[in-house]
């Protein structure tokens, strides 16, 4: 008979997840893993399958809180679409120039992501597309309400304020400062002005 499990699955995922937000997957060791989780070798491999099994599920909550975050963001509220993008563009700066601030799981999988047809680049490629279909939605408004020409690309826009802001993350994590981080989200906010 198996004993029952006397962890919290959801609190070894995320403490799993800032061993592999600080190391990423191939560095992070299973000696890491077991004196951030608690848990033993052979406990975590019975729980998660692996390493990449147990990185896979940490990125799958890092994407979904990420895609909470960015929805909060620019979700419908009082101010206009633009205003929702510029103030998360500005907040983002803000937050990124921290220096004690770790990659997120996105960021950190769109790194060491080979772009093959693997599990780590269809679920890299996911989160990138899932924070991509927010900003669409949000820069359809601003073209319902004409802040955007009829024309505009609006996946390709979307897409464009992923990679700034994926961006804006990693330049944060080497130590450029919020002067230029904010620098970066305002003149990332130019391409939305109308001719």
């Amino acid at each position: 008979m198996a004993r029952p499990r006397k962890f919290v699955e959801s609190d070894v995922v995320s403490s799993a997840g800032e061993v592999f937000a600080v190391h990423g997957l191939a560095a992070a060791t299973l000696d890491d893993l077991v004196r951030a989780t608690g848990l033993g070798k052979q406990s975590l491999y019975n729980a998660f399958g692996g390493k990449r099994e147990l990185f896979l599920r940490a990125l799958s909550e890092d994407r979904e809180e990420a895609a909470r975050a960015v929805s909060e963001a620019l979700g419908h509220g009082d101010a206009l679409p633009l205003e929702r993008i510029r103030g998360h563009m500005l907040l983002m700066a803000i937050d990124f120039s921290h220096s004690d601030r770790r990659v997120s799981l996105t960021t950190r999988a769109l790194v060491e992501s080979t772009g093959e047809d693997d599990a780590l680049s269809t679920a890299t490629r996911a989160g990138i597309d899932q924070l991509a279909g927010i900003y669409a939605q949000c820069l359809e408004h601003a073209r319902e309400n004409g802040d955007l020409p009829a024309d505009a690309n609006v996946p390709s826009l979307a897409m464009y304020f992923v990679a700034i802001t994926r961006g804006m993350e990693l330049l944060g994590r080497a130590g450029v400062g919020r002067a230029a981080l904010t620098a970066v989200a305002l003149d990332a906010l130019r391409v939305l002005r109308a001719p």
